[in-house]
């Protein structure tokens, strides 16, 4: 009978052992790869976020990468040229440190393009007195303000655009921030992450800043536009350059909501 206990508890201890070191680990980093899903080649340089946690890095001449993560955050992974990629943190990515993500490389239809030349000739000083001007980003200056605000087109609807934000600024930015509180503060995150910002330096299509910020592209372009950003601004601009231009606005919105 002894010797039966012994045996129970002996299978008791070791199975409470296993179960302790199969435990999953719920959070720390984790290592993948990131290949080519036509060949399986390893890609380099390909940007990697962690969206819930705003951090960034790049993949090194293997494809692998490294990033702060928990289970169930999503990695945002893209590279010029390619779909991105949206991928959630399982425990098996930190029990197995060889996953594989697979980017599909996009297919573009070329469509015909007509250059219109503007007969250059090579000296500058004449060449820019040639080029074409757009006159679509007014900006309008007023005694004794520090900033200047952009209106948009030469017209008096600009004007009074700009007059009815500086006069009733705190209504106007509480509307679009008070919303969205817990996006806008991933704002400073943002701004602090180098490999974060060398990505948005190089895109201008909006996608990561949705993603990041959860807002669609219209919420962006309507934060612009009530912050007095001209639609040449807005369709023009880098998405790092959107990205210091809300947050800009957003900072005016907490002084003004601390008075």
């Amino acid at each position: 009978m002894k010797r039966v206990l012994l045996t129970l508890f002996i299978l008791t201890a070791y199975l409470g052992f296993g179960q302790d070191a199969e435990e999953p680990v719920e959070e720390g980093e984790i290592t993948a790869t990131v290949v080519n899903a036509q060949n399986g080649f390893p890609m380099v340089s390909v940007h990697v976020i962690n969206l819930n946690k705003v951090v960034g890095t790049i993949t090194g001449q293997k494809g692998k990468f490294t990033i702060p993560a928990a289970v169930n955050d999503t990695l945002y992974l893209t590279f010029l040229g390619y779909k991105s990629e949206k991928v959630r943190v399982t425990s098996d990515m930190f029990k197995f440190q060889e996953t594989e993500i697979a980017l599909t490389e996009l297919a573009y239809a070329l469509e015909e393009v007509i250059v219109r030349p503007y007969q250059l000739t090579g000296y500058l000083e004449i060449d820019v007195k040639n080029l074409p001007i757009s006159n679509n980003a007014y900006q309008y200056s007023i005694s004794g303000l520090s900033k200047s605000y952009e209106g948009g087109s030469k017209s008096p609807s600009a004007v009074t655009k700009v007059l009815g934000a500086i006069l009733n600024p705190a209504d106007l930015l509480r509307n679009l921030f008070g919303k969205k509180p817990k996006q806008m503060r991933k704002l400073q995150q943002m701004k602090q992450d180098d490999d974060i910002r060398d990505l948005l330096a190089s895109k201008f299509d909006r996608e990561t800043l949705t993603e990041l910020l959860q807002l669609e592209k219209v919420d962006i372009e309507d934060i612009l536009n009530n912050c007095n950003y001209s639609r040449s601004f807005i369709n023009t601009a880098n998405d790092l350059q959107i990205l210091d231009a809300i947050s800009s606005c957003y900072e005016e919105y907490r002084v003004l909501n601390r008075r």
